[in-house]
């Protein structure tokens, strides 16, 4: 079994299911899960996690994240992107400086409204699935934060944006409230996804470059260690006599373990990469002062 995370640029046309489901069957395993969806339209960046990586799906979505979309002015959709079904035209009117001053008034934190197209679920239905029986429930505004937006180009009706944004920001929902604050409505009219975290467009490979590296036996050396996303944190091995704690999942003294990367210090909250005598990576431990103790926060068991 692969074990860690291979970044795939998704297509558009794909969902987020299509690409784990495909890769399945090329990599001939089940344990595969992604890190957060794409609208089928949207391209980019779809971290996924393979084996034991699955563990960190919930981490990765957590991330930050950085888009490249064009704004289309002037329009209003039920999809809040071009997708969608057109509700309302409007001429655009607004000049360039109103447009860039509209924008950048997003930057910070805002609340946002999720879209009725979206993944969210509501008493254990999807709202999309809610959207397409015509119906539409009130939801909750959540606090998103922007970043930063970089205005790219201005051609009007089209704008390019690029955004860096917290997790759960709807880009279509952005698009859809700065058209309202400018009064003349706008939808999203395409998407790529260009970061998640540490995970970068220009690293990411199609399904047919990673079927192609499948075939050649060497999908591997595409694959990032599980480590990889807890670079940060100080590295700490446990000593030999000892192994059988870390195998378990027992709690470890600092006496136990020795450190080969950073340092540790006995403070509450504190985290560290552990790996056994064989430098396998097992897991992610944090110090508690209560106990005076290093315990386990996620393990990543091998087998």
């Amino acid at each position: 079994m692969i074990n860690g995370i291979i970044n795939v640029y998704k297509e558009a046309g794909f969902t987020s299911h299509d690409v784990v489901a495909k890769l399945r069957g090329i990599l001939k395993q089940k344990k595969i899960g992604h890190t957060g969806t794409l609208d089928p339209d949207a391209t980019g960046v779809l971290p996924v996690c393979l084996g034991n990586g699955t563990r960190l799906c919930d981490m990765l979505a957590d991330k930050s994240k950085e888009y490249v979309a064009v704004m289309r002015l002037g329009v209003v959709t039920d999809t809040q992107d071009m997708s969608g079904q057109i509700l309302q035209e409007k001429e655009v009117t607004c000049g360039e400086e109103k447009v860039k001053a509209a924008i950048h008034a997003f930057e910070g934190e805002y609340d946002q409204i999720p879209p009725m197209y979206s993944a969210l679920k509501v008493n254990g239905k999807k709202l999309y699935e809610l959207a397409r029986e015509g119906k539409e429930i009130e939801r909750q505004p959540r606090k998103v934060f922007i970043q930063e937006i970089e205005i790219l180009s201005i051609k009007l009706p089209l704008v390019t944006f690029r955004v860096s944004c917290s997790k759960g920001t709807y880009i279509r929902t952005l698009c859809q409230d700065i058209g309202e604050k400018l009064g003349c409505g706008a939808a999203m009219d395409s998407l790529q996804r260009t970061r998640v975290g540490n995970f970068l467009l220009e690293d990411a490979l199609t399904l047919t470059e990673i079927e192609a590296l499948a075939k050649e036996g060497k999908v591997s050396s595409k694959v990032i260690p599980v480590d990889f996303v807890f670079h940060a944190l100080p590295k700490a091995v446990v000593k030999k006599e000892f192994r059988k704690r870390i195998d378990n999942g027992n709690f470890l003294l600092t006496k136990q373990v020795e450190v080969t990367e950073g340092s540790l210090q006995e403070k509450q909250g504190v985290q560290c990469r552990i790996y056994n005598d064989e430098e396998i990576f097992c897991g992610i431990y944090e110090y508690r002062e209560e106990d005076k103790q290093w315990k386990p926060v996620k393990m990543f068991p091998v087998n």
